[in-house]
């Protein structure tokens, strides 16, 4: 896990809900991708410049016919995130391209099934109390 370099891709997925007669557009970003890539940081960041240029979001892909492109434009941030601006048949989106290092993977881990008599202790005493929430140590 040294050096396992991924490209994020994250879409604005925007919903349009009415309420009160107001048609409301709400936007909330949404990692829709995350690529392994086969090498060092600059293999990622060459697989990111790739992605930024002909990446379709699902929004515009729903409404595409064959050998149409949509209007593009790729900022590069000093960062070295590329935000992307598409527009296709009046509909315009926006992605995040991103390199990152995996640093840390944990499964998801699920307790060894309560006896009867842990059951009943539980009942009788109460649950058992919260985690602590995370707090950075001293």
């Amino acid at each position: 896990m040294a050096d396992d370099w991924y490209v994020l891709i994250e879409e604005d997925t925007r919903v349009t809900r009415r309420a009160d007669g107001v048609e409301l557009k709400l936007h909330r970003w949404a990692l829709v991708a995350s690529h392994p890539v086969n090498g060092p940081k600059e293999q990622a960041l060459a697989v990111a410049e790739d992605a930024a240029l002909h990446y379709l979001p699902a929004l515009l892909a729903r409404h595409a016919r064959p050998g149409e492109t949509p209007a593009r434009r790729a900022f590069l941030t000093p960062g070295g995130v590329w935000l992307v601006w598409l527009r296709q048949h009046q509909r315009e989106c926006h992605i995040r391209v991103s390199t990152a290092r995996l640093v840390h993977t944990q499964e998801e881990g699920h307790p060894l099934p309560r006896t009867l008599k842990e059951k009943l202790r539980n009942v009788l005493e109460g649950p058992d109390p919260s985690p602590v929430p995370w707090a950075p140590k001293d």
